[in-house]
């Protein structure tokens, strides 16, 4: 159809591809400012290695943290995004970062989630929530 203002529609490229990164380091941005007001320490923000990614790691007194971030259109949507398979990454990339910073042997571990609610900023509805202790990893990491 030419000339009718009709757009092709086009695959999802790297501008989409560019978005969706903006909007999770958003996301990740908010999760930490939100994890820094109730008394953690962010000790890194989007750690990579060759097995995995951590969002975010945080520190509270003895307890640290591996959390992955999701966003979405609803709390529970966010919640079933982390599937088994990323679950097993998160766990292995916790044993890299913990062998790469042996001064943080002897805390207590935990996988724990941030969901955002995306457009959800309503004091009458929670928008955020920090699940502690999301799930368990089946690596070998001492809890």
């Amino acid at each position: 159809m030419t000339g009718t203002g009709a757009r092709k529609r086009e695959k999802p490229g790297k501008r989409q591809k560019q978005g969706a990164y903006r909007r999770g380091r958003r996301a990740e941005w908010i999760a930490a400012g939100w994890l820094r007001l109730k008394g953690y320490r962010i000790l890194a923000r989007g750690y990579r290695c060759p097995v995995g990614e951590i969002d975010l790691i945080a520190r509270r007194g003895s307890v640290l943290a591996f959390v992955e971030v999701k966003q979405r259109g609803r709390l529970a949507a966010a919640a079933e995004a982390i599937s088994p398979r990323q679950r097993r990454r998160i766990g292995r990339a916790a044993e890299a970062f913990l062998q790469e910073r042996p001064q943080l042997a002897g805390l207590s571990l935990r996988f724990d989630a941030v969901l955002i609610q995306r457009g959800g900023f309503s004091l009458a509805e929670p928008w955020l929530r920090h699940e502690k202790d999301a799930w368990r990893s089946d690596t070998g990491l001492p809890y």
